[in-house]
């Protein structure tokens, strides 16, 4: 990475009260959490239970109907008509997606989707200061040469997963969000890419928010975990406390529904309908 400046790396993202609604379901009911500088907060819960959403609104996909987000200082809850803010905003929270291929262009090299980024952000470089960046990126991301002249659908889908990474540190964000970046790979290809997201934090200060339904994911990745459920957080706290030690039934819900030696699936089903009717009086 290249150097970044001082209030780059004094940024903390602040999320407060936020809300989204479709028609009249409440998607995001009240969120709030801070991610300090360089850290790593995991967002968990099933399907349907809000994390995406947050994720959507926090990078700018979707705007909340009310509550602040806040990186550094500076709101960007709202939406702006500003070309030169809306770009500073892009480079503070970059993101990656569950499957890479329809996030990258089919149509262009690997390399070219990484030199985009940087013509878009750091219009001053030169042509061979871009090129360099470039290999700089796909080599913090175990990829070289070969794969920068590659087509996407050359690759595999770790190796596809390695270029949105470094597409999305291209920008030289202050928060890297990735929504189940790991959930369509090989167990194998997951082990290698947490070990390479663990490298690039303990490098380059990025704050990291992990939006996942894998637990063992979350452990491994990240020092803080919220629990979402039905758009509200429930439980929230250190990983390893809240992950060892939850409070709340729905969190342990959770954790029993992983399948391991003695796990009943009957019971499983038991608790949540008990869980269902608790919330529903």
């Amino acid at each position: 990475m290249t150097n970044r400046s001082a209030g780059a790396a004094d940024t903390t993202l602040e999320v407060t009260d936020l809300r989204k609604t479709f028609g009249d379901h409440a998607a995001v009911d009240g969120v709030s959490f801070t991610l300090a500088p360089g850290g790593s907060l995991g967002i968990v819960g099933e399907s349907g239970c809000g994390k995406t959403t947050t994720a959507r609104m926090l990078v700018g996909l979707a705007t909340p109907d009310s509550g602040s987000i806040r990186v550094g200082g500076h709101e960007r809850a709202t939406r702006t008509g500003n070309r030169a803010e809306r770009l500073a905003r892009a480079r503070e929270i970059q993101m990656v997606f569950q499957d890479p291929y329809l996030s990258l262009d089919p149509r262009i090299a690997v390399g070219e989707c990484v030199d985009e980024v940087l013509r878009l952000h750091f219009g001053t470089l030169t042509k061979d200061q871009r090129a360099a960046r470039v290999a700089e990126l796909l080599d913090q991301v175990g990829l070289g040469a070969r794969e920068a002249t590659a087509l996407p659908k050359a690759l595999s889908g770790g190796q596809r997963q390695r270029v949105a990474i470094a597409r999305a540190l291209a920008a030289e964000p202050t928060v890297l969000i990735l929504d189940e970046a790991v959930a369509a790979l090989d167990v194998s290809i997951q082990a290698q890419i947490l070990e390479l997201l663990a490298g690039i934090r303990r490098d380059a200060g990025v704050g990291f928010l992990f939006v996942s339904h894998d637990l063992a994911v979350v452990r491994h990745i990240t020092d803080d975990v919220v629990v979402l459920r039905a758009g509200r957080i429930v439980e929230a706290g250190g990983t390893n406390e809240v992950l060892t030690n939850p409070r709340h039934p729905y969190t342990r819900l959770l954790l029993d529904s992983v399948p391991r030696v003695g796990w009943d699936p009957a019971k499983i089903a038991a608790d949540r309908r008990a869980l269902a009717a608790e919330g529903a009086r």
